[in-house]
């Protein structure tokens, strides 16, 4: 099979991503996922049921990824760089801001995985979770997507590129 045209593959993104966000709202509404909920079920109670659907979301998103990549390779020509790189964790990663490396990339992970943990915790959900609560008509759910849309346009518009200097005059 040849793989799509670059022009093709841009005009199929909004609709396959329409289409899978119906299908993930679906199934995350219908089955109660929320991966914070997963991992405070696995230590309280050693249920695993969350926990497996959030096993599942990881696992999955790396194959559709992967199949994507092998059906349109220009549209992904960096999937396989942490393979071909040799420079190792302070090479910078293609694409991101400000060239960061792979080490400033997962110290940033990192804090931010923090905060969405302990903010999600209080919450009593992760934002999949928020959003779904919020297309049922939660209002304090709705409050939450607002402050995490705002939050990341002042992220993007303001503090990043702070943080891009940081890690510049660190030399990570």
């Amino acid at each position: 099979m040849d793989p799509l045209a670059k022009d093709v593959a841009i005009m199929l993104v909004p609709i396959v991503t329409i289409i899978l966000g119906f299908i993930i709202g679906w199934l995350g509404q219908r089955s109660g996922f929320c991966s914070i909920g997963g991992i405070r079920d696995f230590f309280l109670f050693r249920q695993t049921r969350l926990l497996k659907g959030y096993v599942g979301l990881i696992l999955s998103a790396f194959v559709f990824y992967l199949i994507f990549s092998l059906l349109v390779p220009s549209a992904f020509p960096n999937f396989f760089w942490a393979i071909e790189n040799p420079a190792g964790i302070l090479a910078a990663i293609p694409g991101a801001p400000g060239g960061l490396s792979v080490a400033a990339t997962i110290i940033c992970m990192l804090v931010g995985g923090i905060f969405v943990g302990i903010i999600g915790t209080l919450l009593g959900g992760c934002p999949l979770r928020q959003l779904v609560m919020t297309s049922e008509g939660n209002i304090k759910s709705g409050f939450f997507v607002i402050g995490m849309l705002v939050g990341a346009l002042v992220f993007s518009g303001f503090i990043l590129g702070w943080v891009v200097d940081l890690f510049a005059l660190i030399g990570i």
